[in-house]
């Protein structure tokens, strides 16, 4: 009898990976390095290359550089940014992007936040927690260290008693309808 062969033949696609991310990663709240990583800017590439970084950003397989790289165009070691082969003096000049070296419309800065960004909402922020009472203040601030809410989450609890609960009065009402209610069916 001849030997089995492989089913599959060359080139062909062996399926999904066992193991897809479908569910961001949780960064380490105190992690320097994370926080390092989430800062840097993403700029000087197309949107499909964008993507990619910004994706590894997000599921925490970013690596960035330790020392800066060998840059294709030029050859000096000019490249600070993980994953460009272009320095951004040579991606610029010649209008391509710093990963892919594709001639795409390239995407200006991703940096999540501009600096008149940060200053408004730390303006805001510092409005907010001045018009809430002390404890709300130090119960959101508690909160806000521990990491379990964001700076941009503030609750508009300036106005609003919901936290409280006022059981002695809503009681002592209750109980003068029944003794009024008693009093009639007899």
């Amino acid at each position: 009898m001849p030997e089995k062969a492989s089913s599959r033949g060359s080139g062909a696609k062996k399926g999904a990976p066992k193991y897809q991310n479908k569910f961001a990663y949780t960064h380490n709240r105190g992690s320097k390095t994370t926080k390092k990583i989430l800062a840097a800017p993403v700029d000087g590439l197309c949107k499909r290359c964008t993507d990619q970084v910004m994706w590894r950003k997000q599921y925490r397989k970013y690596k960035p550089l330790t020392t800066p790289k060998k840059c294709v165009a030029c050859e000096q070691k000019k490249v600070t940014k993980a994953y460009h082969v272009l320095c951004d003096g040579c991606a610029n000049e010649k209008g391509v992007c710093a990963k892919c070296m594709e001639a795409e419309e390239i995407v200006e800065g991703h940096n999540p936040k501009t600096s008149q960004q940060r200053v408004k909402e730390q303006q805001e922020l510092e409005q907010k927690l001045a018009s809430m009472r002390e404890r709300q203040r130090r119960s959101y601030l508690r909160k806000l260290r521990r990491g379990d809410i964001v700076a941009a989450d503030i609750p508009d609890v300036c106005n609003s008693d919901d936290d409280f609960e006022y059981t002695d009065s809503e009681g002592e009402d209750e109980e003068e309808d029944e003794e009024e209610g008693d009093g009639d069916e007899e």
